[in-house]
């Protein structure tokens, strides 16, 4: 009877999925304009976007890498002290295939305060930037900052001065809030509220104010008494003036959405191989089929391997336990031998009993220099074995994750990448991580001199 493929077979380095993802042509391909990458918090999603932006950079490409990760990390990993809003050109990236890296962090607010000042005129771009509604709007609205990602995304595609834009999409609850910012501003937009607030503007004049006063006196009251008069009045004075914009934001909005879905566009879902995870992981693969947006792929990260991976964790516990006390497990010859015969404990007249061990001395006291050695060797192998137990337990749990992903979803490519011991802090770390993006495997590779 042949084995289930949906059970983990013992001493599996790594599960090898219907189909593996291959980086570097995704990379290399220069129809691939925009890689997007998304996943719950705390995968690895901007270690690997600045990964990925490194080696297609040092591949041919010219590249940008946008964060909206505020931790700062991808700074520090390319040698940068800060990033802002503009695009940074990274330093000390090889070249030599004519490519180069810039990479930087979003912005909310300045974005924000660039799309006003670019599609308002002076007077009322001072008005809108001044008003104390949109200082708190710009500087942390709720979906603000994922719009202002799509924002940002379509200017740098507008431009068309880089030949590849990777994402590293926002930390937020869920990591694809993004995909729903259009749609999100577009209701914003088309509420009862901000409707009501436009109707005075909109008709002008005495029947305008006869509007206001008659048809808004209930309204305005009551959010008056609830919001405060004069946060009301701010609120009233942006949606006066930003009322020429909105049209431009939904717009723009749609189109960015549009680029997402278009075939030059490709997303990566980044995962570890966790049950949380990867259930966030089946979510993403399914939201994206559903907003027919061009899944390229998963990207599992931070796998674990072992290169003894031919000793099973049983084997493992059962020679820890023979060394711990040779009592428990039969050993051919030797000491153990002896030890394991039925007359070795609790009888005097045995003949391998030490005449010189005194009443009331443990066994260990009267150790000389040479047993002792060994037993603290024995400790010190037991030790190791039980955490190579550990290690395979580990293994196999990552394994049966990893197939019931694939079984639910063997139409998604998948490639692996090794658990480091330590965290990425510059670009040789980002260039490993790159290696093992393209080679998909769990496993520690060998490095070069």
């Amino acid at each position: 009877m042949s084995p289930d493929p949906a059970r983990p077979q013992e001493g599996a380095r790594h599960l090898t999925p219907a189909r593996v993802l291959d980086v570097d042509p995704l990379l290399e391909d220069p129809t691939t304009r925009i890689v997007v990458c998304c996943g719950s918090g705390g995968v690895g999603k901007t270690t690997t976007a600045a990964a990925l932006g490194l080696r297609a950079a040092e591949r041919g490409r010219k590249v940008v890498v946008l964060t909206i990760d505020p931790a700062r990390r991808l700074a520090q990993s390319m040698g940068i002290d800060s990033l802002d809003n503009t695009p940074r050109r990274v330093k000390g990236v090889d070249d030599s295939a004519g490519g180069e890296l810039h990479a930087m962090m979003l912005d909310m607010k300045r974005t924000f305060d660039e799309i006003v000042e670019a599609h308002a005129d002076p007077e009322r771009a001072a008005a809108i930037l001044g008003n104390p509604f949109y200082q708190s709007l710009s500087a942390g609205f709720a979906g603000t900052q994922e719009y202002m990602a799509m924002e940002k995304l379509g200017q740098l595609r507008a431009r068309d001065e880089w030949d590849l834009i990777v994402v590293d999409t926002p930390p937020s609850r869920s990591a694809l809030d993004f995909l729903d910012a259009p749609k999100r501003l577009g209701s914003f937009l088309d509420g009862k509220l901000i409707r009501v607030l436009l109707a005075p503007a909109k008709v002008g004049g005495r029947a305008g104010m006869k509007f206001l006063n008659v048809g808004m006196s209930m309204m305005t009251g009551v959010l008056g008494k609830v919001l405060g008069g004069q946060f009301l009045k701010d609120v009233q004075t942006f949606v006066a003036a930003m009322d020429s914009m909105f049209g431009g934001f939904r717009t723009r909005a749609d189109a960015t959405y549009k680029l997402l879905q278009a075939p030059g566009t490709a997303f990566l879902v980044v995962a570890a191989p966790e049950r949380d995870a990867l259930r966030e992981a089946a979510y993403f693969v399914e939201r994206l089929a559903a907003e027919d947006m061009p899944l390229a792929g998963l990207v599992l990260n931070r796998v674990h391997g072992s290169g003894a991976d031919r000793l099973s964790a049983e084997r493992a516990l059962a020679a820890a336990e023979n060394l711990e006390d040779p009592r428990i497990v039969d050993q051919d010859g030797g000491k153990a031998g002896v030890r394991n015969s039925p007359d070795t404990y609790g009888s005097s007249d045995s003949s391998d009993a030490s005449p010189d061990v005194a009443p009331g001395t443990s066994p260990e006291e009267s150790e000389g220099p040479e047993e002792t050695a060994e037993r603290s060797v024995d400790q010190l192998a037991a030790g190791l074995l039980r955490l190579h137990a550990d290690r395979m337990h580990l293994l196999a749990r990552e394994q049966r994750t990893r197939d019931r992903f694939t079984a639910r979803h063997p139409e998604v490519a998948v490639t692996e990448v090794a658990a480091l011991p330590g965290d990425v802090h510059d670009l040789a770390g980002l260039r490993d991580i790159g290696v093992r993006l393209a080679t998909g495997r769990p496993e520690l590779p060998e490095t070069g001199a």
